[in-house]
């Protein structure tokens, strides 16, 4: 059984800095992370390989937001920087992506959210 647990969130001003972590158990797998702000769909932000060797961001985020992991403490992690207002949203975790991985639907787990505000 997978198990995804994202923390880190919180309200911050804009122009600030914010760092996500995502606890896994349950296997090693490709990670994501995806945002969904209120009234809008669920969004792609970040996607790691297994190894670490392979990132890849939306250009909405290119730039400013970096994703990592430690396989050595099953954590993968998302820094944020220059934040801006459009990035409120609560932020999720996912795992073993099948297919694109820009979509919620190829990702097999996910994390139950964490709330990121950005006030202006």
């Amino acid at each position: 059984q997978v198990q995804l647990v994202e923390s880190g969130g919180g309200l911050v001003q804009a122009g600030s800095s914010l760092s996500l972590s995502c606890a896994a158990s349950g296997g090693s797998y490709d990670m994501g992370w995806f945002r969904q702000a209120p009234g809008k769909e669920r969004e792609f932000v970040a996607a790691i390989s297994r190894t670490g060797s392979f990132t890849n961001y939306p250009d909405s985020v290119k730039g400013r937001f970096t994703v990592s992991r430690d396989n050595a403490k099953n954590t993968m992690y998302l820094q944020m920087n220059n934040l801006k207002p459009e990035d409120t949203a609560v932020y999720y975790c996912a795992a073993d992506p099948d297919g694109d991985y820009f979509t919620t639907g190829a990702w097999a787990y996910w994390g139950q959210g964490t709330q990121v505000t950005v006030s202006s």
